[in-house]
């Protein structure tokens, strides 16, 4: 079963649990790029409750500009904001620091493209979770899907509710709040370790469950 895929930055935790299920996946990259998704915007647990770090991009020179266009902007600072925040929210966790050095890099090393970031950062995540699901990248924008294809470029979505409902695990600030299910993949991966293959085993993302799919009418 193939499922298509947006490229987001650190991705939520359904991302990956629907990657780590399908036979195939198809990563979109010549979509029209949209402002406050998780094209750019990743969620993790802060110590008062989700926060949401975005990428600055650079303006459009079109209305409308393919994923695989947009350029990273150096306003602000950001990669050091970012990088301070993920310290801040997770250098207490069991395993942030296995994983820290190969992490740092991405927050000191300038990329122009927004998917090319996104891209390295989801290999690295697949490498540690041991996700070996092949993925290849659009040549034009994929307009239909045939079964048993299953679309998620826009379902999975900071703006909509998630049909995912995961078990709960540990979480640094679970004393002072309430479990928040699916953040980013390394809210899992930091406080999970190796479990995390086993989590996404036991939490698969239901849309791309076989009993789920509808019947052929062809």
């Amino acid at each position: 079963m193939m499922i298509i895929l947006s490229s987001f930055y650190l991705a939520p935790v359904e991302y990956y649990a629907a990657l780590f299920h399908a036979d195939r996946a198809l990563i979109e990259v010549h979509d029209s790029y949209r402002k406050q998704s998780y094209r750019n915007r990743c969620i993790i647990a802060g110590a008062n409750g989700p926060l949401a770090l975005s990428i600055p991009v650079e303006k459009p020179e079109k209305e409308k500009n393919r994923m695989k266009d947009i350029r990273i902007s150096e306003h602000g600072e950001w990669r050091h904001l970012h990088w301070n925040a993920i310290v801040s929210a997770y250098n207490s966790t069991p395993f942030f620091q296995y994983f820290e050095e190969d992490f740092r890099p991405f927050y000191e090393r300038k990329f122009t493209f927004l998917h090319d970031f996104n891209e390295e950062l989801r290999l690295l995540i697949c490498s540690y979770i041991g996700i070996e699901t092949p993925c290849s990248h659009t040549s034009g924008y994929t307009k239909k899907t045939s079964h048993p294809t299953i679309d998620l470029r826009e379902t999975i979505d900071p703006k909509k509710p998630s049909s995912y409902k995961p078990e709960a695990y540990y979480q640094v600030f679970t004393r002072k709040q309430a479990f928040i299910p699916n953040l980013s993949i390394i809210d899992l991966l930091f406080n999970l370790g190796n479990e995390t293959r086993i989590y996404l085993m036991k939490n698969p993302y239901k849309p791309i469950q076989k009993e789920d799919l509808p019947e052929r009418t062809d």
